[in-house]
């Protein structure tokens, strides 16, 4: 009978080391450190199922417990609820806590870049190639008149709806979410001190951004803009015509054109400044910060004219007179020619 009471007892022993044993390699599977080479990201999107999030797992070069993985997948049917993002792989994880973060749908943001360009398709491009969201849909939701109404806007002044910048966003955020917060960012940028500044120099804020479209399509020189925003100033103070070869470009639709012909200002639009006295509709870009705050703050001088420099810095030569600029533009002029600019 002790005999076997003491199997009974050294069976139930070796089932509890087992058990132990089982358990301890378990907690070791579901625990340990990813150790990744690097921190890296895993992004989950519509389309994906269980096959494919493995398979992205299985991508990284982090050291996933698929075992483990796919007992947690089982045990939670997370299959059944896959939560897209984009989700962090780092050394301080382990399997239980990156399954945890898919699960619980711990999304990581990313830091979405809001470029100053030349147009809203290229803006839809860019903003596509960082977030979720396709550059069809973008293009759709920027086009679309009752979003553009929505926010204020119409089809010409919309591209003042973009202040950029670099803002904190999740990578699955939807169309419509991404126009409220580039709504609530241009709230925020246009602060009293702006829109004071604004008040100040007399124009309204998609005034102040159409001329800053023009100063930015001017110069990448910031040293530059406040003067070349003081210049056009004194013109629309004066009623001069702005003469603005950008804006002539913008008419034309050619962002190839390197020099302005006279067959180039013959064109009928309302974007033509060489025709059409002050500001047009809207922007001809999207402006920089740098170059909305030249315009808040632009320099106050007497320069009427301004020509791009005969050495092809970036810069201009600024003249008072008409006198003074014939000058100017006959050396640039003469330097085009020699390069063969057309």
């Amino acid at each position: 009978m002790i005999t076997k009471k003491r199997t009974i007892i050294y069976i139930l022993i070796a089932l509890l080391a087992i058990a132990t044993i089982a358990a301890v390699f378990v907690v070791n599977m579901l625990c340990h450190s990813l150790s990744p080479r690097e921190t890296t990201y895993i992004y989950i999107d519509e389309d994906d199922d269980i096959d494919s999030v493995r398979s992205k797992l299985i991508a990284t070069d982090a050291d996933i417990s698929m075992t483990a993985f796919d007992w947690l997948v089982s045990a939670k049917h997370y299959d059944q609820h896959i939560r897209v993002g984009r989700y962090e792989v780092s050394d301080h994880l382990s399997t239980l806590d990156l399954f945890r973060d898919l699960r619980n749908h711990n999304s990581k943001p990313i830091n979405l870049v809001v470029p100053s360009i030349r147009t809203i398709e290229q803006m839809a491009g860019r903003l596509a190639r960082q977030l979720m969201i396709d550059s069809t849909t973008i293009v759709d939701k920027f086009h679309d008149p009752a979003t553009i109404e929505s926010l204020g806007y119409n089809r010409a002044t919309f591209p003042a709806l973009f202040i950029p910048n670099t803002y904190e966003i999740y990578w699955e955020t939807s169309a419509d979410k991404l126009m409220e917060r580039f709504a609530k960012e241009n709230k925020a940028f246009w602060n009293d001190d702006r829109l004071a500044k604004a008040k100040k120099v007399g124009l309204s804020q998609n005034e102040v951004v159409t001329l800053a479209s023009i100063v930015d399509s001017e110069t990448a020189n910031n040293g530059e803009k406040a003067r070349i925003a003081g210049l056009y100033m004194n013109r629309l103070h004066r009623g001069i015509l702005l003469q603005s070869d950008p804006t002539v470009i913008f008419a034309v639709g050619d962002f190839s054109i390197r020099r302005v012909l006279n067959k180039h200002l013959q064109v009928e639009s309302p974007y033509n400044t060489y025709k059409v006295k002050g500001l047009p509709p809207g922007p001809i870009r999207i402006p920089s910060i740098a170059g909305i705050d030249a315009v808040l703050n632009y320099e106050h001088n007497n320069y009427i004219y301004m020509c791009a420099k005969e050495d092809f810095s970036g810069t201009h030569n600024f003249a008072v007179t008409y006198f003074e600029h014939q000058a100017n533009a006959r050396r640039y002029i003469n330097a085009l020619n020699q390069r063969g600019i057309k």
